[in-house]
């Protein structure tokens, strides 16, 4: 038997369960943010928050790229919309970016992150890189960042959900 919503028997060997959810959790992400415009995914959820759906979508594509090419690939492209002098901008500077450009970076982004897990094993070992922040050293395994990212959309997936149903009352699974 098949769970439907995730494509995965349940009796799945570990890789494919964890990249089965981590993958119903994206999906759960494109699923919310569909049919709007980009300025109803510019709308903030509630002073003073500064969330919104678009932000949403460029916090986790620095997410992946940080977990997964930064950590256990060990390299760096560069950071896609954070500065040291606001580590917050993947949220905060969203008043020209689209849906459509922000999309196109997160699905850039988890293609390369699925890219990088097919080529390791769940135990493979990464760092943060020494020039990171107060982290720098510490390791992580493919396992735990597999897991980290499923909490980390699912967090922010419950954000994603009230925020659309703010916005027009939709609501998510």
């Amino acid at each position: 038997m098949i769970d439907e919503r995730l494509g995965l028997p349940p009796d799945a060997d570990e890789r494919t369960t964890l990249t089965c959810f981590l993958d119903f959790q994206r999906n759960a992400l494109v699923r919310t943010c569909a049919g709007l415009t980009d300025e109803q995914l510019r709308l903030r959820a509630a002073p003073p928050s500064g969330l919104s759906l678009l932000g949403l979508v460029r916090h986790l594509a620095g997410v992946e790229r940080w977990y997964f090419q930064a950590v256990m690939a060990g390299t760096w492209p560069g950071g896609l919309y954070t500065r040291t002098d606001d580590p917050d901008e993947d949220f905060n500077d969203i008043e020209n970016a689209t849906g459509a450009a922000a999309f196109a970076t997160w699905r850039a982004e988890v293609a390369a992150s699925r890219a990088i897990t097919a080529e390791r094993p769940l135990d493979a070992i990464g760092a943060v890189p020494e020039w990171a922040d107060e982290r720098a050293g510490r390791r992580y395994s493919l396992r735990w960042v597999l897991t980290h990212m499923i909490d980390e959309y699912a967090r922010h997936n419950g954000h994603a959900d009230l925020i659309r149903e703010a916005i027009d009352g939709q609501v998510g699974e």
